[in-house]
């Protein structure tokens, strides 16, 4: 399937309900591959932009009681509407708050995917007992971990690290692309997260549009860092190559191993 190619055709609706940090990142980068993104995080509009959305970024980054509420709201209606919705559960096992938020949306909402980085798929897995932010890391991004996730919860996991997994529990895929400056950057993970919203909206195959989506965000950062020279440079570089990524692109630089 031409994932780039629908995304722009279609212009997904992406409704997130994000941070302060990454919210004009992701926004940038939702409008850079084609989508139409909205930021909005008051409970008095998430169930009407749950409904009507192509679909729902759930991300717990900057996490307060109004947010909490408005993701629990977006979800459940996007649900109702067959929406596909996207978690990034964000330091999850931090403090107790969050984490009975992310579990309070574990348990009532029905997910497309889960991306996260590999130390919080490992919380999510029993493996790790917090994450203490969205930096944390372990030393393997472990595959079974995340299938095992991916089975708890009936959904795609999504789990980055220099190697990214990506698991429907029964398929799993490794990808290769990427580059080291997406962890001088803020945000990186959630625009990641957001950009995962279009892909799975334009397909039938989530675990495939998983794939897909993390390949595209990879090989946009090499070749952003062609013309990079640092952080500064890069963030730009990064946007301008999500707005010309095209799908014939992506199927040339893809490393991709299936397990």
């Amino acid at each position: 399937m031409n994932f780039i190619a629908k995304i722009r055709e279609d212009k997904p609706f992406i409704f997130n309900i994000t941070n302060e940090v990454a919210s004009n990142f992701a926004a940038n980068g939702l409008i850079a591959i084609g989508a139409s993104p909205a930021m909005s995080h008051t409970p008095r509009e998430a169930q009407d932009y749950g409904a009507m959305a192509d679909a729902v970024v759930l991300n717990l980054g900057t996490l307060t009681e109004d947010r909490g509420e408005a993701m629990l709201k977006a979800g459940k209606a996007a649900n109702e509407n067959g929406v596909p919705v996207i978690l990034d559960p964000i330091a999850v096992g931090g403090t107790d708050f969050r984490t009975e938020i992310i579990n309070d949306i574990l348990a009532t909402v029905k997910l497309a995917a889960i991306r996260a980085n590999a130390g919080e798929i490992a919380v999510l897995g029993g493996a790790l007992d917090k994450a203490k932010g969205p930096d944390s890391m372990i030393e393997k991004n472990d595959p079974r971990i995340a299938k095992a996730v991916a089975k708890k919860y009936d959904t795609v996991v999504i789990s980055t690290g220099e190697t990214d997994v990506i698991t429907d529990g029964v398929r799993t895929s490794l990808c290769k692309n990427g580059h080291e400056m997406l962890q001088n950057i803020t945000a990186s993970g959630c625009l990641l997260s957001s950009l995962i919203g279009p892909f799975v909206s334009v397909a039938h195959d989530k675990f495939q549009a998983g794939v897909y989506a993390v390949a595209s965000y990879g090989i946009a950062a090499e070749l952003a860092m062609k013309k990079a020279v640092g952080p500064g440079t890069f963030i730009p570089a990064l946007l301008d190559e999500l707005y010309f990524l095209t799908d014939e692109k992506v199927e040339k630089y893809k490393q991709i191993q299936e397990q």
